[in-house]
């Protein structure tokens, strides 16, 4: 299977959107971090092609609905598309960290779903997220991890242990920047 050409994969919360240790629960909760639907349309612009992976335990813990999360996407692709952005594929988990699951990160079923989706493969393909988990699936189907330091990223960064050769930007629009400018 050939490489997926110009597609990119973003966690969602502490990447696009603020994140919260007490989850981001509501439409009202879901706020996007500076820069970063900007730097998604910029993106989009460029001819690449925008996937959203994102862990959302949230619903297994009963913190909000599919209908809320469904909302709080709604918000987003609205806000995008004001920009001249979009989401070309969203997958998400709903499963809780104590679920057996194959698609909550650090596991690639998400991951694997966005390649069989495009049909293509991930090798190479930049993974930006905030979390170890985040580039350790993007290990997992041999993609190219990047952190940002928004949201868990500089918790992240303070407990090392990052995959080799990971760059560490300061937020999306940076990370966007890097990608535009190869």
């Amino acid at each position: 299977m050939k490489p997926c050409s110009k597609l990119v994969i973003l966690d969602r919360d502490g990447v696009i959107n603020h994140d919260s240790d007490d989850f981001i629960k509501s439409v009202d909760e879901w706020v996007p971090l500076p820069g970063s639907l900007e730097a998604m349309a910029r993106l989009t612009q460029a001819g690449w092609t925008v996937a959203v992976a994102t862990n959302q335990s949230g619903l297994a813990r009963g913190l909000y609905t599919e209908d809320t999360l469904h909302a709080m996407h709604q918000k987003m692709h609205t806000l995008l598309a004001t920009l001249g952005g979009r989401v070309d594929y969203l997958v998400y988990c709903p499963h809780g960290p104590d679920e057996p699951s194959d698609c909550r990160k650090p596991q690639p079923g998400m991951y694997e779903a966005i390649a069989a989706h495009f049909g293509c493969s991930l090798n190479g393909t930049p993974v930006i997220g905030d979390s170890l988990r985040d580039l350790e699936a993007a290990i997992a189907v041999n993609a190219r991890p990047m952190l940002v330091r928004t949201g868990k990223g500089e918790r992240t960064l303070s407990k090392g242990g990052l995959p080799d050769n990971a760059p560490v930007f300061d937020d999306l629009a940076a990370a966007v920047d890097s990608l535009l400018q190869s």
